[in-house]
């Protein structure tokens, strides 16, 4: 379980579609720890999100059980493990992360955090990948949630970054079931088109 846990931050950061469960503990396969998964749930300190398979209102039912996400409960507990390479982290890497001069990459932080908020205002969390036919390519959207008997799918950008690839790509497959779409960034709110751009202190609203 243990081990389970440490390696969050790098299954995050390693940008698979799932959490490998084979790179972690050698010749197991989530099938094989759907209990370990559960239990970790159950202890509070991890956030579970699943793939859905065919996104759609009742997103429950259509959940895989071996294909998901780890993130931690508590995005500072994330920070830590993230840099966790002695016993302690020097209070200067939070500083220089508070900060925004922090040099790496903290794209798997923001989703941290968006998970930690959905999760703390009573969402469960799903996300789903799909390929378009035409140029296939891969996509993935970070989250979805549930919005007036519709869908609302979550994509999540570490900067001001305004691209919106997935959400787009996914409206082309989904347009009937979608009520709001959503990107997630550092800048103010915005619209480009009909995809709303929250700062991401703002999807506790939602």
């Amino acid at each position: 379980l243990s081990t389970l846990f440490e390696a969050i931050p790098a299954q995050l950061n390693s940008n698979a579609s799932r959490y490998q469960v084979s790179g972690v503990l050698s010749g197991n396969r989530a099938g094989n720890i759907l209990e370990d998964i559960a239990e970790l749930k159950d202890s509070g300190t991890v956030l579970v999100s699943y793939h859905a398979n065919d996104p759609n209102i009742g997103l429950s039912q259509n959940k895989d059980l071996t294909r998901f996400k780890l993130f931690t409960a508590d995005t500072g507990l994330f920070v830590t493990l993230s840099f966790k390479d002695k016993d302690f982290t020097e209070n200067d890497i939070y500083a220089k992360l508070l900060n925004d001069k922090l040099q790496t990459n903290l794209g798997y932080l923001y989703e941290n955090i968006i998970a930690q908020t959905l999760a703390s205002n009573g969402h469960d969390l799903f996300y789903h990948t799909f390929t378009n036919e035409a140029s296939k390519r891969n996509y993935e959207i970070d989250f979805i949630t549930t919005y007036n008997r519709k869908i609302c799918p979550i994509e999540v950008k570490s900067s001001g970054y305004k691209m919106h690839s997935s959400i787009d790509k996914f409206s082309e497959k989904f347009s009937s079931r979608i009520s709001r779409k959503i990107l997630a960034y550092t800048k103010d709110v915005q619209k480009d088109g009909n995809v709303e751009l929250l700062p991401v202190y703002m999807i506790q609203f939602l």
